[in-house]
């Protein structure tokens, strides 16, 4: 009796061992990923955010600097499948596509997604700083009570901080209109913010430009202060997304 109760616990033991390990493998890794492929003596770089189960996808040339498309939205794994809903699509107009599904595989840390070919994304080293996670814009500052956008309202301005990786983007949902965005690096420590742009979709020779802003977390808001990429002063006061 007690070895058939010894082997029911080991048995029992093993199954949820198996179990867990098939929930955390289905779960969708966070982390931002690179991969860099050459076309016609090209070199066009792929970069992948994954937080809170959002991603974000982009893809553009650095020599010379050229934008070339970016999507995201809600993703989740399906058996071998990442499936993406998307919030935003920077080429709707010429593929309308909402929705995204993904061969995916996990080979150690990479990301294998086969998109029209196998692309094996690597994780860049994790990297915490103040300021991580996903932001919406909510005002113009100074905050004075005034009205704000959220996340109902189907105009939006988000932007993610993940591992030293910024990337802003402005669209509405409803519409699927995309009207921009731009990424690239950024330090933010003591108060000061400076991003370095590595991508722009409205404007290639922005890449390269360097940006240093003052900011104040209060609560859950971000106080964005400085100017602009145009020189002008600027007050943004942006709230963070829930999860």
């Amino acid at each position: 009796m007690k070895n058939n109760c010894k082997i029911w616990v080991q048995n029992t033991i093993l199954g949820l061992s198996l179990f867990i390990f098939q929930v955390t493998f289905a779960q969708l890794p966070s982390g931002t990923f690179f991969f860099e492929e050459q076309v016609n003596q090209k070199i066009i770089t792929h970069e992948l955010h994954i937080l809170d189960n959002y991603l974000t996808y982009t893809m553009y040339e650095k020599n010379p600097a050229k934008f070339i498309v970016s999507r995201g939205g809600f993703a989740k794994v399906e058996e071998n499948l990442l499936v993406v809903l998307l919030e935003f699509n920077s080429n709707y107009q010429n593929d309308e596509l909402r929705m995204l599904n993904i061969p995916f595989q996990q080979e150690g840390q990479n990301l294998v997604l086969d998109i029209k070919s196998k692309h094996v994304f690597k994780p860049k080293p994790s990297l915490t700083q103040d300021l991580d996670g996903q932001w919406l814009f909510a005002t113009r500052g100074p905050d004075e009570g005034q009205e704000r956008r959220g996340e109902e309202n189907p105009r939006k301005t988000l932007k993610i901080l993940t591992n030293g990786r910024f990337q802003w983007i402005a669209y509405q949902t409803e519409t699927m209109k995309f009207s921009g965005t731009g990424g690239g690096s950024f330090t933010s420590k003591d108060g000061k913010y400076k991003e370095r742009i590595e991508f722009f979709s409205k404007d290639d020779s922005r890449v390269g430009a360097e940006l240093t802003f003052d900011y104040e977390l209060k609560e859950n808001d971000w106080h964005h202060t400085g100017n602009n990429s145009k020189g002008k002063p600027m007050y943004e006061i942006w709230t963070k997304r829930k999860d």
